[in-house]
């Protein structure tokens, strides 16, 4: 007999950065530009529950490194967690970001990865503004967003991506990661004005 899973659902403002040139040819099943993945992303969750348990105004955050591509495996995982989190969600959040609870996009990430590094409890600041959004995780994360450039004019792009299969957005701002530093126990890396996205995102089990 089945194990029955608690039900969570998430509703959450999404900033993403990587390592790929703009736009990420990860989003249409390429390789990525360097043929290795190092890439963060942060959910600022507007509405979410995992049971009983609220997750309304929590911040979770996430960097990785992936040797090749994504669907590859082999990827090591480091996973922040809001401090002002009670220890009641902190253990949702951990549950549903580990896949166990079931539901995309974790449960499908959990599977590539081979490393998971121990959870870090920190301060999330989230400045949420369309294509000029960022966030910063202590002193171990540091994302920031503004819209691409004309290579000729110097104005801001509007570009948008609609990825209809996609388990992590459906569709998305298409921006530049401005900045993408990271500096965990285990995981460090730096990628300025490479591939950004900015959603909103719709997640459950």
């Amino acid at each position: 007999m089945s194990e029955v899973k608690t039900k969570w659902s998430l509703e959450a403002d999404f900033l993403q950065a990587c390592n790929c040139d703009y736009g990420c040819p990860c989003e249409f099943s390429a390789p990525p530009t360097l043929g290795f993945c190092e890439g963060t992303g942060a959910w600022s969750i507007v509405k979410g529950n995992y049971g009983d348990v609220i997750l309304d105004g929590i911040g979770v955050g996430f960097a990785a490194h992936w040797p090749k591509a994504i669907h590859k495996g082999g990827g090591t995982l480091a996973l922040f967690i809001d401090e002002r989190a009670t220890p009641t969600q902190r253990d949702a959040i951990l549950t549903i970001c580990s896949g166990k609870a079931g539901g995309p996009p974790f449960e499908i990430l959990a599977q590539t990865f081979s490393k998971v590094l121990d959870p870090v409890f920190a301060r999330i600041d989230f400045k949420m503004n369309g294509r000029d959004s960022s966030v910063h995780i202590g002193s171990h994360l540091n994302v920031e967003l503004e819209p691409i450039k004309n290579p000729i004019t110097g104005e801001a792009e509007s570009v948008g991506v609609v990825h209809g299969t996609g388990f992590i957005f459906k569709n998305a701002e298409a921006v530049s990661g401005k900045v993408c530093k990271v500096d965990a126990p285990g995981l460090k890396f730096n990628w300025p004005h490479k591939a950004g996205f900015f959603t909103r995102v719709n997640y459950s089990n």
